[in-house]
């Protein structure tokens, strides 16, 4: 088998319709817009909004809530991404783990505003690690495998 014989699959990719490609094609003259009107023209997409003057339904249903404008972004790690991190050589168990260490290792990309720290999978190390805030399960799991969590006072 050379390189140039590959070929995918009878019916691994669908080519796509090219409408408005004469009458021959099925999809050509008006290209599957049928005929006159506002929806045939271009230009045209808030018209299945509109209710002929109702009040539309969007704006009939309460608003509820709000997005905090100055939400903090925190970054996830769980219990079972240190350990395989671990094991991969990639951090070291015997130093202080914190947002930094955790970049350089490559388990996350970014810091953002903190790391919160979750329980989910084993955890076979003993850690000594600083994050913005943990969950109670890994709290204990970390402390079950005696190590240590050390999360700021909130100013």
């Amino acid at each position: 088998m050379k390189l140039n014989e590959l070929s995918d699959n009878k019916g691994a990719r669908k080519t796509r319709t090219r409408i408005g490609r004469g009458i021959g094609s099925g999809k050509g003259k008006t290209g599957g817009r049928g005929v006159k009107g506002q929806k045939s023209r271009s230009g045209v997409s808030g018209i299945r909004a509109y209710e002929g003057g109702q009040m539309p339904l969007y704006m009939r249903l309460p608003k509820r809530g709000f997005t905090k404008p100055n939400a903090k972004k925190f970054v996830e790690v769980n219990l079972g991404r240190l350990q395989t991190a671990i094991d991969a050589g990639k951090l070291s168990a015997d130093k202080k783990i914190d947002a930094a260490a955790l970049v350089e290792a490559g388990v996350v990309r970014r810091a953002h505003d903190g790391v919160r720290l979750l329980g989910v999978g084993d955890l076979k190390a003993k850690i000594d690690i600083e994050v913005v805030h943990a969950s109670a399960g890994a709290k204990a799991a970390v402390e079950k495998a005696g190590g240590s969590v050390t999360v700021p006072e909130k100013a």
